[in-house]
């Protein structure tokens, strides 16, 4: 059986989809990886949640999967936005890294602290967001680009650190770098972050999609990530919304813990719940975020789009 694969052209999505490739030829399947370019990838002068918060980084390969050049698009699943086009699924998520935020710099000495004098990049909201909570004094960056163009900013002097993705440093192989792990309860990841999520039509061959997803899929990973892209869906949350949640999965119960915070970093409305069912926790976490002032942070922040 034949796989066409679909990616975006960076390294860290061609280590992706050739993770992928090997994967499903180490279990018979011949495959191929097409590259196509994203907005995500052109657009590099505009931060992402001026771009617009929907299919950044994963229309260009939906169209690709409705037209048939290709069988499957492989996504970062953190860049796969919460409303699918209608005929699309996600029919595998590959097993979560760890999900961590972590400071990057060439400074091994470099902390990360309350003070006027650093710089720090990002090009996240929700990290903004949350080094505005947590150090007001320093000053931020905005730090587009993919993993490579970012470090040469750091190593140019555009900032003395950056928060990046634990998952994307770690396949890249910049581990060296890292000067500190965020912890997950303080800098919560956004929904999705450490893993690969396989996106297809919904039309495939069913003996092909059951074959692949057989292959791919890591079923504790799909109950936890079930579960954030419901509170993400309840919460209309996209690149531009600072929210964020995590699940974990222990012996069959789910605990997601997630919220939103505003963009300035002074409010911050959060939840941890419990369960065994993704899509009714998702949603219920969404709903009790929603409901203790979550709605009014989400609309100052469309008044500010």
């Amino acid at each position: 059986m034949h796989i066409k694969i679909g990616t975006r052209g960076s390294k860290l999505a061609l280590w992706q989809a050739n993770f992928v490739k090997e994967k499903l030829e180490k279990q018979g399947f011949s495959a191929e990886i097409t590259i196509i370019e994203t907005k995500g990838d052109k657009i590099l002068d505009v931060s992402l949640s001026k771009i617009g918060s929907k299919g950044v980084f994963t229309q260009e390969l939906e169209d690709k999967l409705f037209s048939d050049e290709i069988d499957i698009a492989v996504h970062s699943a953190k860049d796969v936005q919460s409303d699918l086009p209608e005929g699309l699924e996600l029919m595998a998520f590959m097993e979560r890294e760890m999900a961590n935020d972590v400071v990057i710099s060439f400074d091994k000495n470099f902390k990360l602290e309350n003070n006027s004098t650093l710089i720090v990049g990002t090009s996240s909201t929700r990290r903004v967001a949350f080094l505005k909570s947590y150090y007001p004094d320093i000053q931020i960056v905005d730090m587009r680009g993919n993993l490579q163009t970012r470090f040469e900013k750091l190593k140019n002097g555009t900032c003395h650190a950056m928060l990046l993705a634990y998952a994307g440093v770690h396949r890249m192989g910049y581990q060296e770098y890292i000067v500190s792990h965020l912890p997950l309860d303080v800098f919560v990841p956004p929904v999705g972050q450490g893993s690969v999520a396989i996106e297809a039509k919904r039309t495939l061959d069913e003996n092909k999609k059951m074959q692949i997803k057989n292959v791919l899929n890591h079923s504790k990973t799909e109950k936890c990530l079930l579960t954030e892209r419901t509170f993400l869906k309840t919460m209309q949350g996209g690149c531009s919304v600072p929210s964020f949640a995590y699940c974990q999965e222990n012996q069959n119960l789910l605990t997601i813990f997630g919220g939103i915070i505003s963009l300035d970093g002074m409010q911050k409305i959060s939840f941890s719940v419990s369960g065994t069912e993704p899509q009714l926790l998702g949603n219920e976490l969404a709903q009790k975020v929603l409901s203790h002032g979550g709605k009014e942070i989400l609309a100052e922040i469309k008044r500010n789009k």
